[in-house]
């Protein structure tokens, strides 16, 4: 059988390659996230205020040079939508005392410190998600509780900057989520060979798969991109408040003495966090 000649490439042909390459690259993702799997350094130790749980600690986040850059280099988990950061989908209450907390704290925000204060006064703040869970409202394609860029008052979370000016953590103003990512707190039960249990208490990364399934829908997530590794305080130090809310005081000041030890070892690190800038 005669092969059948190749036909000649013309440089309108070339041409044509290159214009849908071009557009193919501009449509493209571009991250600067590093991968989900890699080697990370864990501690577990007694709970000091609880002899019925043992806190199980990820070192290489929690040493880790992360930080927010929401609005200084922040991607957005919605493409097109980077001054939303992560408020993009609102934020739902872990449970009834979350959104009461929450709600005590809206009552004193002046539409100079929220942006949205006539809305979110008038038809609410708060919302159901189509299977019923009960959130901070989207408005206009992000949380209601979210100033633009170019507000007056500051862009960002309003009940953060409510906090701020009134010399609180924001932790206590803004729903559990919101102040808790992306650490990452689960429990398990542990049955031990003597018949005994005891509650492990994970703190961790909040990754994409955090999210569950649809966490890797999203455009981009900071724990593991580069540009968000740059901070000179590790994650255990620039956190300290929302950790000792999350494990307790002695909870946390033992942690702290498990990272400073780890960060004080002349040998180099085991298990580096991947995002982190190279020594």
């Amino acid at each position: 059988m005669p092969k059948t000649k190749k036909a000649k490439s013309t440089k309108a042909d070339k041409t044509d390659k290159v214009r849908k390459a071009a557009k193919a690259a501009k449509g493209a993702k571009v991250s600067d996230e590093k991968g989900l799997d890699f080697a990370r350094a864990w501690v577990e130790f007694p709970d000091p205020a609880d002899d019925e749980q043992v806190f199980r600690c990820d070192l290489t986040w929690l040493t880790s040079r992360w930080n927010c850059v929401f609005g200084s280099g922040c991607q957005g988990i919605k493409a097109g939508r980077a001054d939303d950061g992560c408020c993009t989908l609102g934020a739902h209450f872990s449970d009834e005392d979350d959104e009461k907390r929450v709600a005590e704290h809206v009552a004193r925000l002046t539409p100079e410190i929220w942006q949205h204060h006539a809305e979110g006064t008038k038809d609410g703040w708060v919302s159901e998600d189509e299977e019923g869970s009960r959130q901070t409202r989207p408005f206009q394609g992000s949380c209601v509780f979210q100033n633009r860029p170019g507000f007056a008052g500051g862009a960002g979370c309003s009940l953060h900057i409510l906090a701020l000016k009134e010399g609180r953590e924001p932790l206590e103003t803004k729903p559990d989520v919101c102040w808790q990512l992306p650490i990452r707190r689960t429990y398990e039960w542990i049955d031990r060979p003597d018949d005994t249990r005891v509650l492990q208490v994970s703190i961790g990364e909040y990754d994409r798969r955090g999210w569950g399934p649809g966490g890797h829908d999203l455009h981009w997530w900071c724990t593991s991109a580069t540009s968000a590794h740059g901070a000179g305080d590790p994650v255990y130090v620039s956190y300290r408040a929302e950790l000792t809310e999350l494990m307790g005081k002695e909870g946390y000041d033992r942690l702290s003495e498990l990272c400073e030890q780890r960060l004080s070892a002349a040998l180099p690190l085991v298990a580096p966090h991947p995002a982190d800038p190279t020594p």
